[in-house]
């Protein structure tokens, strides 16, 4: 019972990490638009908004991918 348990929350700590690079980019987001950086008016908005959030979605994306690589068989 205890190596289940064990083996749940290392699965859980591992889809936080993997997850944790696309909450960044959504936190900027956030952080840009509160404290007013982030306006309409700003040149190549939607360029930049695809970058981020490409970067944070690619990089979860290879995390998620080392996790898996690494899986014993």
């Amino acid at each position: 019972m205890l190596d289940s348990l064990k083996s749940q929350l290392r699965s859980l700590l591992k889809i936080a990490i993997a997850l944790t690079p696309w909450l960044i980019a959504m936190y900027m987001f956030y952080w840009l638009d509160s404290s007013g950086t982030w306006t309409s008016d700003t040149p190549h908005r939607g360029k930049i908004s695809v970058l981020i959030l490409g970067a944070g979605m690619g990089l979860s994306f290879l995390v998620q991918s080392h996790f898996l690589a690494r899986k014993p068989k």
